[in-house]
């Protein structure tokens, strides 16, 4: 909705159940139905990517691959200003998170128990993110530029102009990027065909270059006292040369060989990212009342293409040549109304009204090459055309009111969501319609002037992503081949948490216990074919339910140090017994954050960062835990001028493994990332006084390209 990205409005427009938490590197805010985590003002971030400054905000997770999960769910709806963004959904969305900018975000928004004013999707939560937005008035900027290890380099330039009636913003960027991968495979499990077991192992090693310019603008002009329109528009795009080397070798219980490949790739990805917005916004007479209309276009064009020659040892057979091309393009079309009344002192009320379209479109087509003319001729079991349309039509309305310590906001969200899935190349089409309820209800209840306990409750839904319910099966990483699933049914999601929360004295602290109830969670499933070779394809899991206390502490050891501390320690339960697993599985584990802020002198400042996401549970096994260690130092020269030096991922922590035990067949997955990366660069800013010159450190900590 437009006006999600807007904090719940109290009486004569003003904020109700605030508690404001002020740290030297990061400024913590609590509302009655988020938190808000708020990059100090210094564009330094630049250095750094999205990843980045999520893989520091509590209760946030990021693995090698980009995948971002809340509370140990990955299930998470990521908006941009309110809005969902193409960049996030789709095949590319940890490499776009690894490769956006963070230069012109301002805040991070954290819900976890959305209110009815968001979409309902999403079954872990909302992470909102809120782009720089430049009030000041007269005309201020900013140049930044650095330079990395393994020739990597980040350049960004913004200017902004404040004016009594108009005030706009534009700004560019680029960034080269270098990332190496290593993905390494072992399945043991019996031949179909002869019941022998074979002991196959797959190794690839990917090298990818990446290119990564960018550019917005935006601006807002106040018609009158009461009314005024705003738009923007940005582009941003991502591709590169990607190379790699694929080893496949099988054994059997002799540990004779009986199977020898070595397959080598080499292609391109690009891919274009086009976002516009458009909003109206009225005042009324009494103070607080508006209304806002929005018009919102978002859209993604990805094209690869990648050849392949691929040499047999055991047993010897000629070479092959062949090539694959993918397509994928996503649009979002968005249009929302939302009002907002103040009722009375410490009341008021919220309604809306908001359609989406979603529009995805996914085309493969193989060839096989021959080596002598060039030729392709098009393999048929590679070639492959799907689209979906999703339409969601929603109303909402929310209460929210005060008595004395008491402060509660509740809504209720209906969605009528109609989905047409198409398998364009076999004729098939498999339509679906479902209408569902979506309350919430958040209650803060103020003890002292420093301490606040609260509650929220939530319903959710998670909607399969449109590429899981493609039933063709992925042929780009063979043997660890992919399929979806045309059958799979939304998931639901029930959460509930209460927290305390204490600020005083120069410290912080806070903790929050939480529990959700998933039905129908979507997960993966991994079968063996034989001859080394596993298809993971998707299905529902009649239960999965989660729990966990998150805790948060920060202050100072030293006047001229300071700390903050969070973590997650979670406890998970899945019942895949419709799988063919007996009984319920069940782990858990800590997920924590450190971070350590030394500031010797007015000029000098460093940083080291500490994040460990433990142990995960899957259907079939787990996967393991995720250690990261950063490093940074700033020195500033005069107030405009400054120096930073970052060293992310200092013992190479990328990686993890997955196990998956069955009683057929075992597997350990291995994927790790080169992501120790070295950085030093240069801010120089000018025009108007920024509020903190003092920057929060940003490390590359991206898992691919």
């Amino acid at each position: 909705m437009a006006g999600a990205a807007e904090n719940p409005p109290g009486p004569a427009g003003s904020s109700l159940a605030t508690v404001v938490i002020k740290a030297d590197k990061l400024n913590v805010e609590t509302r009655i139905d988020r938190k808000i985590y708020t990059v100090t003002e210094d564009a330094q971030s630049t250095f750094g990517t999205l990843s980045d400054i999520l893989s520091v905000i509590p209760s946030v997770d990021i693995d090698p691959d980009g995948v971002v999960s809340l509370r140990g769910d990955s299930n998470v709806l990521i908006l941009i200003d309110g809005k969902p963004s193409t960049q996030f959904q789709g095949s590319a969305a940890g490499d776009n998170l690894q490769s956006i900018s963070a230069k012109d975000i301002e805040r991070i928004e954290i819900l976890t128990t959305p209110p009815a004013q968001f979409k309902a999707e999403g079954a872990a939560g909302v992470i909102n993110i809120i782009t720089r937005r430049h009030h000041a008035r007269g005309t201020s900027g900013t140049v930044q530029g650095s330079l990395g290890d393994g020739g990597r380099s980040a350049v960004a330039a913004n200017t902004s102009y404040g004016g009594a009636r108009f005030s706009g913003s534009l700004s560019a960027g680029y960034r080269q990027d270098y990332r190496q991968r290593l993905v390494e495979s072992e399945v043991i499990g019996p031949d179909p065909a002869t019941g022998v077991v074979a002991d196959s192992r797959d190794q690839i090693s990917e090298r990818v270059r990446r290119n990564v310019p960018s550019a917005g603008l935006a601006g807002e002009y106040q018609l009158n006292d009461r009314r005024s329109v705003a738009a923007s528009a940005s582009w941003n795009a991502r591709g590169g040369l990607r190379t790699y080397t694929q080893t496949d070798d099988s054994t059997d219980p002799a540990g004779i060989v009986t199977s020898s490949t070595q397959r080598l790739s080499r292609g391109h990805d690009p891919e274009n990212n086009y976002d516009t917005s458009l909003r109206f916004t009225q005042k009324f007479a009494r103070t607080g009342e508006t209304l806002d209309l929005s018009l919102h276009r978002a859209t993604s064009h990805q094209y690869e293409h990648y050849d392949y020659v691929k040499d047999f040892f055991v047993p010897p057979a000629p070479t092959t040549y062949n090539n694959l091309s993918f397509h994928e393009e996503h649009a979002i079309t968005e249009a929302d109304a939302d009002y907002a009344l103040p009722l009375s002192a410490g009341r008021s009320l919220k309604l809306g009204y908001a359609f989406e379209q979603d529009d995805y479109g996914f085309a493969n087509v193989g060839e096989t090459v021959d080596p002598v003319t060039g030729a392709g001729t098009i393999d048929p079991l590679q070639t492959n055309e799907f689209r979906v349309q999703q339409r969601i039509q929603a109303v909402y309305l929310s209460y929210q009111g005060s008595v004395g310590a008491w402060t509660w906001l509740g809504g209720l969200r209906g969605e009528v969501t109609t989905t047409d899935a198409r398998q364009v190349t076999n004729g098939i089409s498999t339509p679906g319609r479902y209408a569902q309820v979506y309350p919430s209800l958040h209650v803060d209840c103020s003890l002292s002037e420093q301490s606040t306990v609260s509650f929220g409750a939530s319903r959710r839904v998670t909607r399969p992503d449109p590429s899981s319910l493609n039933p063709y099966i992925d042929y780009e990483y063979t043997p660890n081949l992919r399929t979806g699933n045309p059958n799979l049914r939304p998931q639901y999601t029930q959460s509930f948490e209460v927290g305390y929360e204490y600020e005083g004295h120069g410290a912080s602290y806070g903790l929050t216990g939480y529990y959700r109830r998933n039905t129908d969670a979507v997960t993966d499933l991994i079968e063996y074919l034989g001859n080394g070779v596993s298809l993971d394809t998707k299905t529902n899991l009649p239960r999965n339910d989660s729990g966990g206390v998150e805790f948060s502490a920060s202050g100072h050891l030293l006047p001229s140090l300071a700390y903050s501390v969070s973590g997650n320690a979670f406890y998970s339960q899945i019942d895949a017994s419709q799988l063919g697993i007996a009984g319920l599985e069940s782990t858990s584990g800590v997920n924590a954050k450190v971070k350590l802020d030394y500031r010797p002198t007015a000029a000098d400042s460093a940083q080291i960062t500490l994040t460990r996401t433990d142990k995960r549970l899957t259907p079939q096994g787990s996967i393991s835990a995720i250690n990261i260690v950063n490093l940074g130092y700033k020195h500033a020269w005069t107030r405009d001028l400054s120096l930073i030096a970052t060293v992310s991922d200092l013992f190479n922590g990328q990686r993890y493994q997955r196990f998956a035990v069955t009683p057929t067949f075992t597997q350990v997955y291995a994927r790790s990332v080169e992501g120790r990366v070295v950085y030093v660069g240069v801010v120089y800013s000018f025009g108007a006084p920024k509020k903190d010159r003092q920057a929060e450190f940003e490390y590359d900590n991206s898992g691919g390209g």
